[in-house]
């Protein structure tokens, strides 16, 4: 680490480009060249002008990074509208600011992970409070923007933070320095050249002036979450439904190369292989946990999808919009109360009254419900494949080849057959087969269960004629080839038939919503498939490193991150019933772990999704008797 004081002395009064937009930081060039990926943060995206001009830098530079993140914080998002007016003055940057409104996310708090330039500029805004957002990010942070209104408010002890975020030798230019934020900031370890106006700086100095520092504390430090990449970035995937379908298309996204081993000769046979599956958010008072991931996974979910093509072109379904309809009239009320409190965007969820209910699917509905526009359903087996033919001469698979073991060797793991033969080798291993994971030893002790669900399959002259998707305890999709799917049943049993107890169930579920509907099940075939969810005990997915069963973390108190891993073994396991929204995500949350990339999800959410956490539980329960 070179000496502070031996820093090369240069002219650290701010740059500012003055034309198209005021209180432009010039982007950092000469640290990103010849880079793989850099990382930016910035305190004020605003509208976006900072973010503008890095990217025109970025795409004028003939060395730029192959990837370039940029984290911006967003605690007063502006409008689609607003953007229009203001990207107006920067005419300069007009096709790109055109870019960035094209994929200008939800206004709802939490993360936002959005790709632009041919998936080359990763943008991840946090829209909330500063300070939460700050202590949320996981990442590697090369350059800080330090400008806005919101910097000028902050508590010391948020500057002070910054130095968790910080890689070696990281550029910080602040805006808006004083001594008190300088003092702040050298205390944390970033080092300030001296200029003109801060030679004679004092503890009560109150000036206003610019300043670059750079990250060289006299301390070691060591980033938490950092790993090393395997020298090969090459992957094997183990199962071919929505779960590996996402993980081999974001990895090879990222240039890795990926092997697919599926025990069918065709991909999406187990959960994923129903005829459509539904997309919708989930929402909660407390705005929970799992509501805020499912949010995220929702969102970033459309984003992908849009990526590959959209709904209904690259692959088939429909975004007609989801109809969550109250259970009953208690319900109901409750929703309604909620609803005019909660003051959610309405191109996310709006409240409708039980005539408006009726009017939107053009046949009498039970009761008022939220109404989800961004929705559908979409035919699980198509999005799988068009996932897969994304990926390119990136992947190489194999069908109808059984796993029997899995070997840690010195160069990662080895796969093979129920014969002995070694079907793969690779650094990295990611088990994304549902339930088929706990027959391998390394897995055998997650705690997993399967759920038997049976979908109905109705005949499209049988059913209403709906445009949106309908639900409540079940769900009935619009006609599609000829047919509706109503479902599901969650049955805790093994049964592989299809019975007629379980049909019956799912047409009283949706007699329930459409009460006029006059359907006696006895004429109907019996139809339908059925599939095994995979499920965890907490209901959310597993994703990431695979904790090492036989070993335990020596300290009393431990966290996640002290708990042993398998090393170069993970997991996308337990989507449930919402493997559709989960997969997309899941996948971009894992592909970033394994190459040290910003974490597209608050650090609170990916710990809530950590396949460790219920080992970590049980050492602290036994730790406590």
């Amino acid at each position: 680490m070179p000496d502070p004081r031996q820093l090369e002395r240069t002219d650290t009064t701010l740059q500012v480009d003055k034309t198209p937009a005021p209180d432009v930081i010039v982007p950092p060039v000469d640290q990103w060249q010849q880079k793989t990926g850099f990382t930016i943060l910035d305190t004020s995206f605003g509208a976006g002008n900072q973010f503008l001009a890095t990217w025109q830098a970025w795409r004028d530079d003939a060395q730029r990074p192959q990837r370039l993140h940029y984290l911006g914080l967003l605690p007063n998002p502006a409008s689609l509208t607003e953007l229009v007016d203001q990207h107006v003055a920067w005419p300069k940057w007009a096709t790109l600011a055109q870019e960035l409104r094209a994929v200008w996310p939800t206004l709802v708090p939490g993360f936002h992970r959005l790709y632009l330039a041919q998936n080359s500029i990763i943008l991840t805004l946090m829209i909330g409070d500063s300070d939460q957002c700050l202590r949320q990010i996981t990442a590697r942070i090369e350059s800080f923007f330090i400008h806005g209104e919101g910097p000028r408010t902050w508590p010391p002890a948020l500057f002070a933070r910054l130095n968790r975020l910080a890689a070696p030798q990281a550029k910080l230019t602040i805006v808006d320095l004083n001594a008190g934020k300088q003092s702040v900031l050298e205390q944390a370890g970033f080092v300030f050249e001296k200029t003109a106006s801060a030679e004679n700086i004092n503890d009560s100095a109150d000036f206003t002036t610019a300043g670059i520092a750079c990250f060289s504390p006299r301390w070691q430090t060591n980033f938490p979450h950092a790993h090393a990449i395997p020298s090969r970035s090459h992957a094997i995937v183990i199962g071919a439904g929505l779960a590996g379908a996402a993980a081999c298309q974001r990895l090879t996204l990222r240039g890795w190369k990926v092997t697919l081993i599926e025990r069918h000769a065709q991909i999406a046979q187990e959960a994923s292989g129903n005829a459509a599956g539904i997309f919708m958010p989930v929402l909660s008072r407390d705005d929970n946990p799992t509501s805020r991931l499912t949010r995220a996974a929702y969102l970033f979910a459309h984003h992908v999808w849009q990526g590959l093509g959209g709904i209904g072109n690259a692959f088939s379904g429909a975004r007609c919009g989801v109809l969550q309809v109250a259970r009953d009239a208690v319900h109901e009320e409750s929703q309604q109360r909620w609803a005019q409190q909660a003051n959610l965007p309405p191109d996310f969820a709006q409240w409708l009254t039980q005539p408006d209910t009726s009017a939107l699917v053009g046949t009498a509905v039970s009761h008022g419900g939220w109404w989800f526009s961004g929705g559908g359903w979409i035919h699980p087996l198509s999005l799988c494949e068009a996932m897969l033919k994304a990926c390119g001469d990136r992947l190489q698979t194999h069908f109808g080849v059984a796993i029997h073991e899995l070997v840690k060797t010195s160069n990662g793991w080895q796969v093979s057959d129920n014969k002995g033969k070694v079907i793969a080798s690779a650094p990295i291993v990611i088990l994304a087969n549902g339930m088929e994971a706990l027959n391998l030893c390394h897995a055998s002790a997650l705690p997993l269960t399967a759920i038997r669900g049976q979908v109905t399959y109705v005949a499209a002259e049988s059913a209403p004629k709906i445009t949106p998707v309908l639900c409540g305890d079940g769900y009935l999709t619009p006609e599609s080839n000829g047919m509706h799917s109503l479902g599901a049943s969650y049955d805790e049993d093994n049964g592989a038939s299809l019975r007629q107890k379980s049909q019956n169930e799912n047409l009283a579920r949706i007699k329930k919503i459409l009460p006029s509907w006059d359907v006696d099940p006895d004429n109907l075939p019996l139809a339908g498939r059925v599939g095994f969810r995979c499920v965890a005990p907490d209901r959310l997915p597993l994703i990431g490193a695979l904790p090492d069963p036989m070993a335990k973390s020596q300290l009393r108190e431990p966290q996640l991150k002290d708990m042993p891993r398998l090393s170069g073994l993970y997991g996308l396991l337990g989507f449930a019933s919402r493997g559709l929204i989960w997969a997309p995500l899941a996948a971009e949350l894992l592909a970033a772990e394994l190459n040290n990339e910003p974490m597209p999800v608050e650090a609170e959410l990916a710990a809530a999704l950590d396949p460790a956490r219920f080992l970590l539980k049980a050492q602290r329960r036994n730790q406590s008797k």
